[in-house]
C-alpha cells in the first residue's frame, strides 16, 4: 500500500480530527521534499514519540530570493513516497501553492532575536519566508510535535523562538545532523556538488569541528575562527561566515562565554552553498 498523499486543507483536517477523536498523536517533519536519509531520520523520531508521522513537502516560493534555486530546486515526489513508505509514514501534506498562499494571501512573520544576523546578513528575506511557513504548517496540521534537524541549527531555533513566543501549543524537537561517512552533513543541494567539488567538501565539517575543539580547549576564540576562515578559503570556499555564538540565543559573544556554544559556517564551494555547525558542551576558555 502506498503513503497516503493529501492535497486538499479539508481532507488534511477530517483526517488528523479522527486521530484525535481516537486518542492518537501524530508528529509533523516539515520538509521540501528531495528526501534523503536524514530527513527519513527525521521520520524515524516522528514516530518513535507519536501514533502517527506526518511529512510535508512543500518547496516555499517564500524563502527563496529571485535570485536563488527555486526553480531548479530538486523534485522528487515519487521517489520520495517510496522513501516514506519504507520508513512507515503515514501520512504526506503536499498543499499547491495556492492552498499555501491563496490569492489576496498578506499576512506575514517577521522573526527577530535568533533570526538576526549569521543566515539574515546574506538572506534577509530568509527566516520570515521559513516561519511564516511554518506557523502556516502548524496550524493546519496542529501535530504534538514538529521535528527538525540540527543541521540547519539557526533555523530550528528560530522556529522554537516562534513556537514559544506566539504560545503554539506543540513541542518542537531536533535531531542531530546526520552525515555522510566522510562528515558531510546530509543536503538536499549536495546533488549539485561536482564530483571534485564533492571530494572537498568534507573540509567544511572538519573546519567547524577543529574551531570547536578549539573553543573547547582554551583557545582564543577569534584566532581560531581567522585560523578556520583561512583554512576553508585555502580549500577553495568562500565564506559568507564562521562564527561561534550563545548556542540556545544564537546571540553574538560580547562577553566571556559561561554555557554552551555553536560553531556555524556558511560557505560556497563552486555554485552550491554549504551549511553545518558543531556544538561546544563546556568551553574551558573565557577567551574571545
Amino acid at each position: 500500500m502506498s503513503v497516503a498523499v493529501i492535497r486538499d486543507l479539508d481532507a488534511l483536517r477530517r483526517q488528523t480530527a479522527a486521530w484525535r477523536k481516537a486518542g492518537e498523536t501524530f508528529g509533523l517533519v516539515p520538509t521540501m521534499g528531495a528526501l534523503h536519509e536524514g530527513h527519513l531520520d527525521l521520520v524515524r523520531l516522528a514516530k518513535s514519540q507519536c501514533t502517527h508521522a506526518v511529512v510535508s513537502i512543500f518547496v516555499n516560493p517564500a524563502q527563496f530570493a529571485p535570485h536563488e534555486d527555486f526553480d531548479r530546486y530538486p523534485r522528487d515526489e515519487a521517489g520520495d513516497l517510496a522513501k516514506l513508505k519504507r520508513v512507515g509514514c503515514d501520512l504526506v501534506w503536499s498543499p499547491d501553492r495556492s492552498v499555501m498562499y491563496p490569492e489576496g494571501f498578506a499576512t506575514r512573520i517577521v522573526p527577530a532575536g535568533a533570526a538576526e544576523g549569521l543566515e539574515s546578513d546574506f538572506r534577509p528575506h530568509f527566516f520570515g519566508g521559513v516561519a511564516t511557513v511554518c506557523c502556516k504548517l502548524f496550524t493546519q496540521v496542529g501535530p504534538d510535535i514538529a521535528v527538525f534537524g540540527e543541521k540547519d541549527y539557526q533555523q530550528l531555533t528560530v522556529v522554537r523562538q516562534m513556537v514559544r513566543d506566539l504560545d503554539l501549543p506543540m513541542r518542537i524537537v531536533g535531531l542531530p545532523t546526520v552525515r555522510e561517512a566522510d562528515g558531510l552533513a546530509m543536503s538536499s543541494r549536495n546533488a549539485y556538488l561536482t564530483p571534485d567539488e564533492r571530494a572537498v567538501a568534507p573540509t567544511i565539517y572538519r573546519v567547524v569541528s577543529q574551531v570547536a575543539e578549539a573553543a573547547a580547549s582554551g583557545d582564543v576564540i577569534a584566532a581560531a575562527v581567522a585560523g578556520g576562515k583561512a583554512d576553508l578559503e585555502a580549500a577553495g570556499f568562500k565564506v559568507d561566515y564562521l562564527e561561534v555564538r550563545d548556542a540556545k540565543t544564537l546571540a553574538p559573544l560580547t562577553t566571556d562565554p559561561d554555557g554552551p556554544l555553536r560553531v556555524l559556517v556558511a560557505a560556497w564551494l563552486g555554485k552550491t552553498r554549504l551549511i553545518d555547525n558543531i556544538g561546544v558542551a563546556h568551553p574551558l576558555h573565557r577567551g574571545l
